[in-house]
């Protein structure tokens, strides 16, 4: 009976520790607790960190209102109120995606002027990108 008790409270502790030792490593592989941010990486990191996230989520809401504008277009020509052409919709297109890449090149442009280096701040912007 005592030895039964014994093992269960032995029991007990080990699996209050692996619970213990996984929380802490979860909050050692968190990139946006403030502990990981203050001592691991620098402010150029974090600006292009946010200035890329940022600029994805606008690049999706771009994305979203020019396909219901398209779609409008589309409508409005098949019950006839205009008529667009294959040609037209295909340079408006090649124009806005020649401004997205302007606009993304001036980003990262300008993040890398932030430090001597530039690696931080770019990079941070790629990372931010990538997780908006």
């Amino acid at each position: 009976m005592l030895s039964c008790r014994l093992v269960k409270l032995t029991q007990q502790r080990k699996s209050k520790i692996m619970t213990q030792q996984a929380v802490d490593t979860a909050s050692t592989t968190d990139i946006f607790s403030s502990s990981f941010l203050i001592g691991n990486v620098g402010a150029s990191f974090v600006i292009g960190l946010a200035v890329g996230y940022f600029a994805k989520k606008m690049l999706r809401t771009a994305l979203f209102l020019g396909g219901a504008a398209i779609v409008l277009l589309f409508v409005a020509e098949y019950y006839g109120v205009n008529y667009i052409s294959d040609a037209q919709l295909q340079e408006a297109a090649s124009a806005a995606t020649k401004a997205a890449k302007n606009s993304g090149e001036l980003l990262v442009h300008r993040l890398t002027s932030i430090t001597t280096k530039g690696v931080s701040g770019a990079g941070g912007f790629f990372v931010g990108f990538k997780l908006g």
